[in-house]
């Protein structure tokens, strides 16, 4: 049985993963961090990360970047393992993350959901055969009408890793609408939509002479996201200092 905290836990992805959690007989919450206890839960709640002495196998944040410090120097000072998952972390926020990774193990990822890592695994097999091919490259990516962002931080991580592949000899392009001339062939175009309540689509179009191949992942719920977030919870449990990600969740 893995036991987990679960910082967050009163908000959205708080909520859905305590509710999945409490269906597992694999993993269960012990206690919870949020700044505001409304008396909810079937486990703890500390309103100060720091007051929290109880032992567990690993974290699973879904908070605010604010928060993430303290969580970071909580987790070094327990060397609990971490499933990070706020983002919008901010350069030096990062650095730390990867000094607290030297102490204690972190897994971090743009997408916590199975399946995006699972086509991101297999973006790289097909870039690497369908681009020296000749095939053009283009990302759509639609979200609901009040995401912040675009493109989307996981149409980015797509378009990484493909450019990866190809040892970065690909640029991105985000608009055609200010220039007027033909599609490069070292490039890779994101696209993105915005509207109603979608949760998260992503479409990666590999074109062609006279064929098309696109590789889809729709998103219904963001409990995708909690499923993937739990799942690497449990491969993180045990696990020595280190930097990691859901690639090495998936094999």
């Amino acid at each position: 049985m893995t036991k987990v905290i679960m910082n967050g836990c009163n908000g959205k992805m708080g909520q859905t993963i305590s509710s999945l959690i409490a269906a597992d007989e694999e993993i269960e919450i012990v206690a919870g961090i949020d700044a505001y206890d409304k008396g909810q839960n079937a486990y703890p709640v500390f309103t100060d990360i720091q007051q929290c002495e109880i032992a567990a196998d690993a974290l699973i944040d879904f908070s605010t970047a604010a928060a993430v410090d303290k969580l970071l120097d909580y987790c070094v000072e327990k060397k609990l393992p971490c499933v990070l998952c706020t983002t919008g972390l901010s350069d030096a926020q990062l650095a730390k993350v990867e000094e607290a990774a030297a102490k204690t193990a972190i897994l971090k990822s743009a997408n916590m959901s199975l399946g995006i890592n699972m086509l991101l695994k297999m973006l790289k097999e097909a870039v690497s055969v369908l681009a020296p091919a000749g095939f053009d490259i283009e990302i759509v990516e639609k979200h609901h009408n009040q995401k912040l962002d675009a493109p989307s931080g996981t149409a980015l991580a797509l378009a990484d890793s493909m450019k990866e592949e190809l040892d970065d000899g690909y640029g991105y392009v985000y608009d055609r609408s200010t220039k007027r001339e033909k599609r490069s062939t070292k490039e890779i175009g994101i696209s993105a939509v915005r509207g109603g309540t979608i949760v998260g689509d992503h479409d990666v179009i590999f074109a062609g002479a006279d064929e098309v191949i696109t590789f889809s992942h729709r998103a219904y719920s963001k409990a995708v996201f909690g499923k993937g977030a739990i799942q690497a919870a449990k491969f993180l449990a045990g696990k020595p200092a280190g930097m990691y990600d859901m690639s090495d969740v998936i094999g």
